[in-house]
C-alpha cells in the first residue's frame, strides 16, 4: 500500500472507527489522494462523504465542499465536530458575527473542511478570501445538481466551473447517487474536469424490496400506508404537494402513532422540529415533500412510500434509496394511480414555461417598474395575478429565473421580508434582444418530458423492478433481484389453482380483455380500452361511455352476475398473477399478457392469490393435494417465520454468496428464506414444496440450509 493510503487507513480507524473502506470508496479515495479529478457515482447509503472527508484530513490544505442544503451541511459539520475534526459551514443561516468567526478561523488556517452553499461563490468578498486562503480540494456533493439534465438542477451550480478556475484549478471530486450518462457528461463539462477518474460503484441496492401498488383512489392508498407502517414501522412517506402531505398526516396520525409532517410551507421552527424528531428516533414516520431527505442521516429507515408517482426515475431512486442505509432489509413502494400524472404535468408546465409566458412576464415588469430605480416589488403570486387567472405561479417563477440568467434582471432581497425586488438591468432592451437560449429551453422541456414518460413506463412495467431501474441507468448485465413484488409474483407462494366455475370465470374475464384488444402483426395483444370500460362491458352495463363496438362484442354481459366490487377484485387478482397488464399513455389501457392468453385458452391453469380472489369469489376451488394447497396448509399451521432461524439462514446465504462470488439472491431469494424459516423442513422432499427450491438447489446448497434448520430444531 502506498504512503498516502496508509495515512488514509490510519485516519479511517482513529477518527471514524472503521477498519476498512468499501471497494467503491477505496477507488474514489485513492484517485482523490493522487490529485486526480474524480467523478464518483455511488448508491445512496454508500458512504460518499468519507470519499472527500478522508482526503481532506490526509492531504495538506483546505477542502471546500459545495452542498445544496443547509440541513445537509449542518448534519455533516456536527458529525465532524463531534469527532474533533475542525469543520464549519458558510451559508445564509449564519449571522454576521458567526460568519466573521468562521472567516477568521479560515484565515488562521484552523479549519480543514468548510461546507459552502453554491450561491456564496457569487459574492466577490468571499471569493477574494478563498483565493487568498487557497483551496487544496473542491468537493461537489449531490453533483447531479450541476446538470440541467439532472433531476434536481440548481442554477447556482453552473458557476462552479468558473469558480474552480478563479481558485487556481484545484482537484475536484464530484459525487452523486443518481446520474445517467448524459448527466455524467454534463458534470464533467460544467466542472471542467481533466481526464477524470470515473468510478461507478453500481446503482443496485440488494437489501431493498421494490413494489408498485396499483390503487383505485386515496382511500386505498391510506390503507396501504397503514399496512406498511404496521409491518415496517420506521419510514418516510413522500407526497408531491403540501396539501397531500397534510392529508396523509391527518389520516395516519392516530393515538400512539409517532408521526410528523414536513414541507416547505411550514415555518423554519416547525421543519426543524420534524426533522430532529425523525432523525433522533422520537418520531417513527415522517410525511414529507421531496424537500425532506437529502443527507438525512438515519440508517434504520425500513420503508419509503411514494404516495404519488415522482417526476423522474432519478428522483424516485434517490428518494427510495433513503431506506435501508444500515444494510438491513427495507421496503420501497410506489402507490400508483394514473390520474396522479396530472400533478407531474402541472410541475412540468411550471418548470418549462413557454417563451410566450417569459415574454409576457418581461413585458409586465417593464410596465410596472419604477422609472427611476427600474425596480418592481411584486411577489411571484402577485406577478402571476397580474398575468391573469390561468398563469401558473411556478411558471412565473421559472420565467424570472430565465430572465435572471439571461442578464435581463436582478433579484434583490428586501430586509425583513420574504419578498424580493426585481430590478430591470436594461429596461430599454426589447425582449427579442435578450440573450435567451431558446434551443436549450426547448431541449430541457423535451428531456423533462422524457423523464416523466420513463417514470410512467416504470409504473406500468411488469418485470423485475430493480433490473428495470438498473437498465435505465445503463448498468450492464443487470439480473432480476429475486425479491421485488414482480419477481415474487411470477410464482406466488400462496397461489391457488382454481377449478370448475371459478376457473371458468377467470377465462371469461380474460376473453373479455382479449375481445377488447387487437392483435399486432407480431402476434402480441395491443390495448384499446381501459380497465373500467372492459369491466362495464363484461357486466353488460348500459353506460353512455360504452360505444357500439364494446356493446357488440360476444363477451358483452358475460359476467353480469358479478357486482362491480367483485369484478374489480378479480381484475386486481389477475393483474397480480401476471395475466393482464396495463400500458401507459394518455389513459391506462389494459390487455392480455402471453401468460394470460395461455390461461384463457386452457393451456395453463389459473393460479391466483387467495387473498385477492376471496374478495371476488366466496368459494374458490383448490385441487386437493396440489402443491399450493399443501404449502398453504403448512404455512397456516407454522405461523410466522422464525426470526432467529431466518437470521442463521441469511448468514449462511451471505457466506455461500461470498464463497462463489455471486449476489446473495442467486443462492436463494428472501422469499425462499422466509418460507424455509416458516415451514422449517428437514428433508429435501419437505423443502421441494417451496418456491425457489428446485433440483439444482437441492443438489448444491440445500443440504447446508437443512443442516442449520435441523440444528435449530434440536436446540
Amino acid at each position: 500500500m502506498d504512503e498516502g493510503m496508509e495515512s488514509v487507513e490510519r485516519v479511517l480507524q482513529e477518527q471514524f472507527g472503521f477498519s476498512n473502506l468499501r471497494p467503491g470508496q477505496e477507488s474514489v479515495v485513492r484517485a482523490v489522494m493522487q490529485g486526480r479529478d474524480t467523478l464518483a457515482i455511488m448508491p445512496t447509503g454508500g458512504g460518499k462523504s468519507l470519499c472527500y472527508q478522508l482526503p481532506a484530513l490526509c492531504r495538506p490544505g483546505l477542502t471546500v465542499v459545495v452542498s445544496p442544503l443547509i440541513a445537509l451541511m449542518k448534519d455533516q459539520v456536527d458529525a465532524l465536530q463531534a469527532r474533533g475534526i475542525p469543520a464549519a459551514a458558510v451559508n445564509s443561516s449564519l449571522g454576521a458575527e458567526e460568519y466573521r468567526r468562521v472567516m477568521q478561523a479560515l484565515g488562521r488556517g484552523e479549519l480543514r473542511i468548510v461546507y459552502v452553499a453554491p450561491e456564496r461563490f457569487g459574492q466577490e468578498g468571499f471569493m477574494r478570501r478563498m483565493r487568498e486562503y487557497g483551496v487544496a480540494l473542491l468537493a461537489v456533493d449531490e453533483a447531479h445538481c450541476v446538470s440541467q439534465w439532472g433531476h434536481d438542477f440548481r442554477p447556482d451550480y453552473l458557476r462552479l466551473g468558473r469558480v474552480r478556475e478563479e481558485l487556481g484549478m484545484p482537484p475536484v471530486v464530484a459525487l452523486t447517487a443518481t446520474a445517467t450518462l448524459p448527466v455524467q457528461q454534463d458534470i464533467v463539462q460544467v466542472l471542467r474536469m481533466q481526464e477524470p477518474a470515473t468510478i461507478i460503484s453500481g446503482f443496485g441496492r440488494e437489501n431493498l424490496d421494490f413494489a408498485i401498488v396499483p390503487c383505485e383512489g386515496r382511500k386505498e392508498k391510506f390503507e396501504c400506508i397503514r399496512r406498511t407502517m404496521a409491518k415496517w414501522r420506521t419510514g418516510i412517506v413522500y407526497c408531491s404537494t403540501r396539501k397531500n402531505v397534510m392529508a396523509v398526516f391527518r389520516e395516519i396520525m392516530q393515538p400512539g402513532a409517532r408521526v410528523v409532517a414536513y414541507h416547505a410551507g411550514m415555518t423554519d421552527e416547525e421543519r426543524e422540529f420534524s426533522q430532529n424528531a425523525f432523525i433522533s428516533g422520537q418520531a417513527d414516520v415522517v410525511v414529507a415533500t421531496n424537500a425532506f431527505g437529502m443527507g438525512i442521516d438515519r440508517a434504520d429507515v425500513r420503508f419509503v412510500t411514494h404516495f404519488e408517482i415522482p417526476g423522474s426515475v432519478e428522483a424516485y431512486y434517490q428518494e427510495a434509496g433513503r431506506a435501508g442505509r444500515d444494510g438491513q432489509q427495507a421496503y420501497c413502494e410506489l402507490l400508483f394511480n394514473h390520474a396522479d400524472l396530472k400533478t407531474q404535468e402541472f410541475f412540468f408546465e411550471g418548470s418549462n414555461p413557454p417563451i410566450s409566458l417569459i415574454r409576457l412576464v418581461y413585458h409586465v415588469l417593464k410596465l410596472r417598474c419604477d422609472p427611476l430605480t427600474h425596480e418592481v416589488q411584486l411577489s411571484v403570486d402577485e406577478l402571476a395575478e397580474q398575468l391573469g387567472s390561468d398563469a401558473n405561479p411556478m411558471g412565473v417563477s421559472t420565467a424570472l429565473s430565465v430572465l435572471l440568467h439571461a442578464g435581463a434582471i436582478a433579484r434583490l432581497d428586501v430586509p425583513g421580508s420574504n419578498t424580493k425586488v426585481t430590478r430591470l438591468l436594461n429596461p430599454e432592451a426589447s425582449f427579442d434582444a435578450l440573450e435567451i437560449d431558446r434551443e436549450r429551453l426547448e431541449e430541457k422541456a423535451r428531456r423533462d418530458h422524457l423523464k416523466i414518460e420513463a417514470m410512467t413506463r416504470y409504473a406500468y412495467s411488469s418485470g423485475c423492478r430493480q433490473k428495470w431501474i438498473l437498465d435505465y441507468f445503463g448498468e450492464p448485465d443487470a439480473e432480476p433481484c429475486g425479491h421485488c413484488d414482480a419477481c415474487v409474483a411470477e410464482e406466488p407462494a400462496d397461489a391457488c389453482e382454481l377449478q370448475g366455475e371459478a376457473a371458468e370465470m377467470v377465462r371469461k374475464a380474460l376473453a373479455g380483455v382479449a375481445r377488447a384488444s387487437r392483435r399486432a402483426a407480431g402476434g402480441e395483444w395491443q390495448p384499446i380500452y381501459g380497465r373500467s370500460k372492459i369491466m362495464d362491458m363484461l357486466r353488460g352495463a348500459k353506460k353512455a361511455s360504452l360505444n357500439a363496438h364494446l356493446m357488440g362484442l360476444s363477451t358483452y354481459g358475460l359476467l353480469s352476475s358479478l357486482t362491480e366490487a367483485r369484478l374489480r377484485a378479480l381484475f386486481r387478482a389477475m393483474q397480480n398473477a401476471g395475466l393482464v397488464a396495463t400500458a401507459g399513455g394518455e389513459l391506462p389501457l389494459l390487455t392480455l399478457t402471453p401468460k394470460g392468453e395461455q390461461v384463457m385458452k386452457g393451456q395453463l391453469p389459473p393460479l391466483l392469490s387467495p387473498a385477492g380472489w376471496a374478495q371476488a369469489s366466496a368459494a374458490p376451488s383448490l385441487r386437493p393435494g396440489s402443491r399450493s394447497q399443501a404449502l398453504l396448509e403448512a404455512l397456516g399451521k407454522a405461523g410466522k417465520p422464525d426470526k432467529a432461524l431466518y437470521d442463521k439462514l441469511a448468514s449462511l446465504r451471505r457466506d455461500l454468496a461470498a464463497e462463489h462470488g455471486v449476489p446473495a439472491y442467486r443462492i436463494m431469494t428472501n422469499e425462499t428464506l422466509r418460507a424455509l424459516a416458516t415451514l422449517r423442513p428437514t428433508t429435501p422432499e419437505g423443502a421441494a414444496r417451496i418456491k425457489g427450491i428446485g433440483p439444482r438447489t437441492i443438489a448444491t446448497s440445500l443440504p447446508a440450509f437443512l443442516e442449520i434448520i435441523q440444528d435449530h430444531e434440536d436446540v
